[in-house]
C-alpha cells in the first residue's frame, strides 16, 4: 500500500518479549529443597567445627591439667613454642621424611602394579583382589602384623627367611637382626608402604583405563616401542592422576598415628607430629601446647587438601570436555 507521495511507510520491527522475572533467591521453593540437608549440615558443624573452635580457644591458653588453677591466657605463645621447641621440630622433620618416603615408594610400586593389572591375563581378578587386601585392613591390625609376624627377631618371618637362606649356603648361625631397633624409621615406612600401595594402584589403574584406546593403537601401528608409548603417551596422561595420588597420600600419611604408636611407640626417632601431639596432651598434660600443635597440623592438612581438590576438579573438567 502506498501513500499519496508514492512511498511505503517504514514497518517497525517486532518488539522482543519482555524477559521473565528472575526467581528470587531464598524463596520458599529454594528453602524447601535445602531443608532436608539442614540436619546433615548441623551435625557436620557440631562434630567438626565446634571441636576445632574449642581447640583454637584452648591453644591460646597456658593450660596444664595437673595445675588447673594456674591456667592463664598466653596469646600466640604456644604457637611460638611449636616452632621453637626442639622435640616438635624433630617431629616435623620426622613427619616430612616419613611422608616423603611412603608417598614416593607407593607411587612407584602403585604405578608398576597398575601397569601389570592393565594387561589381560588369566587370574587378573584374583590378583587384583589380593593386591587390594592390605588397604582393607584396620591400620592397627596391619601394624601388629608387621610387628609380630614379620619383624619379631625370634619368630618373625624375615628372620626365618634369613635362617632358611643361611641353611642353604651352610651358614648354621645366620644373623638375626632386630628390624625395629636397627632401622626404626625404615620399619615404619615399609609397613605403611605395604598398606598404602593398593590405594595408589587403584588411582593410577583408573587413569590407565581412561586412556583413549585409538591413540595407543595408532602409536603401535606407527612403530612406537613400549617405552616410547609409556614415555610420550601414558605418562603425560597420568600426570593428573599422579598429582592426585601424591596429594591424597600426603594428606593421609601426615595424619598417621597407628603405625608409629604400634611399632615403635614414638621411640628411636620415629615420633611424628600426631604422636608428639598425643604425648604432649595425654602424657605431659599440656593442653594449650598440644592444641596449638594440632591447629598447625590441621592448617597444613587443609592446604594440601586444597591442592588435591583442585586436581580432582581439573580431572572432572577434562573428562567432561573429552565427552
Amino acid at each position: 500500500m502506498t501513500t499519496a507521495a508514492g512511498t511505503t511507510p517504514p514497518v517497525s520491527p517486532p518488539r522482543a518479549p519482555a524477559p521473565a522475572p528472575a526467581p528470587r533467591k531464598g524463596g520458599p521453593r529454594a528453602w524447601a529443597t535445602r531443608a532436608p540437608l539442614l540436619p546433615a549440615l548441623v551435625f557436620l558443624i557440631v562434630v567438626t567445627q565446634l571441636p576445632f573452635v574449642a581447640t583454637l580457644v584452648i591453644s591460646l591458653f597456658d593450660w596444664n591439667s595437673l595445675n588447673p588453677d594456674k591456667r592463664s591466657f598466653n596469646g600466640l605463645g604456644n604457637y611460638a613454642s611449636v616452632f621453637t621447641d626442639a622435640a616438635l621440630r624433630d617431629s616435623v622433620v620426622t613427619t616430612v621424611l616419613l611422608t616423603a618416603g611412603v608417598v614416593i615408594a607407593t607411587v612407584v610400586l602403585g604405578l608398576a602394579l597398575a601397569l601389570l593389572l592393565d594387561r589381560t591375563f588369566f587370574g587378573r581378578g584374583m590378583v587384583r583382589t589380593l593386591l587390594i587386601t592390605p588397604f582393607l585392613l584396620v591400620p592397627v591390625s596391619a601394624a601388629l602384623l608387621w610387628k609380630h609376624a614379620l619383624y619379631n627377631p625370634e619368630y618373625g618371618l624375615f628372620n626365618g627367611a634369613l635362617h632358611w637362606v643361611g641353611d642353604l649356603f651352610g651358614d648354621t648361625s645366620p644373623s638375626q637382626p632386630d628390624w625395629i631397633a636397627d632401622m626404626p624409621l625404615l620399619a615404619v615406612i615399609a609397613a605403611l608402604v605395604w598398606q598404602w600401595t593398593p590405594f595408589m594402584m587403584l588411582i593410577l589403574l583408573a587413569g590407565l583405563q581412561s586412556r583413549p584406546a585409538e591413540v595407543i593403537e595408532a602409536a603401535r601401528l606407527d612403530g612406537a616401542s613400549a617405552w616410547q608409548t609409556f614415555r610420550y603417551l601414558t605418562l603425560p596422561h597420568l600426570r593428573r592422576y599422579l598429582e592426585l595420588g601424591v596429594l591424597l597420600g600426603a594428606v593421609y600419611i601426615v595424619q598417621n598415628f597407628d603405625a608409629v604408636f604400634t611399632l615403635t611407640a614414638g621411640g628411636l626417632g620415629t615420633a611424628n607430629l600426631p604422636y608428639t601431639i598425643y604425648q604432649t596432651f595425654y602424657q605431659a598434660h599440656e593442653y594449650g601446647l598440644a592444641s596449638a600443635a594440632g591447629v598447625v597440623v590441621v592448617i597444613g592438612t587443609i592446604i594440601i587438601a586444597t591442592f588435591a581438590l583442585r586436581v580432582v576438579s581439573s580431572l572432572f573438567s577434562e573428562e567432561a570436555n573429552r565427552a
